[in-house]
């Protein structure tokens, strides 16, 4: 008898996680990240209080603090769905289509595929060396398209070769880019040094508004309240957000509305991802 109950026992266990394994895991960005802020309000995961829209992402999606942890997360949990930016798509994670488009330069390009938004940068006040920086980081196409961005379109530019240091801070989703950016700029101008720090778009545009760095980095659109701030933004690329779920995962594509009621914590199960 006490084998029988023990084997009950183990059996229902090994029923429970195999169910517990279909359970869709969702990982989000923390608050304050720009890639977080674009992602909720491209898939309108809100909610309102007191008439005005707040993130209504669920308290229970697991909380990452980088696009790297983010990758990383979703590449060890076969249940795992988070997302980024599609110019920092790994081989070690899967990005899914979007109600049939695939994420791509192209496609957001072309407007086929449309969950993107501008990677901006921010100032305060511009001195020589921060006009001459920005003036060629937004027209570096080939930098940007390598990168695996979408580029504005190029203007004319020569370097005036300033000197001097200059402090970017802020997301964590335009820093690759910045850093390739900054790499490129020292072949023009090697009077410059950039120091970059990565955070997240809401500490970019504190920074500057505090007067602590020279150019913020901010993933998603300027809320009217900060530009309000007297600060300027300017476009630096366009990038894709890539939904992103574990290799293992079938699953390739998925509407808009179930990425929405995954996030908002409506869908709760692989099984009712068709």
């Amino acid at each position: 008898m006490k084998k029988y109950v023990l084997g009950m026992i183990a059996g229902l266990s090994l029923c429970a996680n195999v169910v517990m394994a279909d359970k869709i895991h969702p990982i989000s960005r923390e608050m304050g990240s720009g890639t977080r802020g674009a992602f909720t309000e491209i898939f309108h995961i809100q909610k309102e209080i007191q008439g005005k829209k707040v993130d209504g992402t669920t308290d229970k999606a697991e909380v990452t603090n980088s696009t790297g942890v983010m990758i990383t997360t979703v590449s060890n949990d076969k249940d795992a769905i988070g997302y980024i930016s599609l110019g920092s798509l790994k081989d070690n994670v899967k990005a899914v289509s979007i109600d049939g488009v695939a994420p791509s330069v192209a496609n957001v390009n072309n407007k086929t595929y449309k969950v993107s938004r501008p990677f901006n940068v921010v100032v305060k006040e511009e001195n020589a060396l921060i006009k001459d920086f920005l003036d060629y980081a937004v027209n570096a196409k080939d930098v940007i398209e390598k990168a695996g961005y979408i580029p504005n379109k190029p203007e004319k530019y020569a370097s005036k070769k300033p000197s001097g240091k200059l402090r970017v801070v802020g997301s964590s989703s335009v820093t690759p880019l910045m850093q390739k950016l900054a790499e490129s700029y020292k072949s023009v101008n090697p009077n410059a040094t950039i120091e970059i720090s990565q955070s997240d778009s809401t500490t970019g545009v504190n920074s500057i508004v505090e007067g602590i760095a020279d150019i913020g980095m901010v993933s998603r659109d300027l809320k009217p309240a900060e530009l309000e701030k007297g600060i300027k933004n300017r476009v630096l690329a366009i990038d894709g957000l890539a939904v992103i779920v574990n290799k293992s995962n079938p699953v390739k594509n998925i509407s808009k509305e179930q990425v929405q009621k995954i996030f908002k914590g409506e869908i709760t199960d692989w099984k009712e991802v068709k």
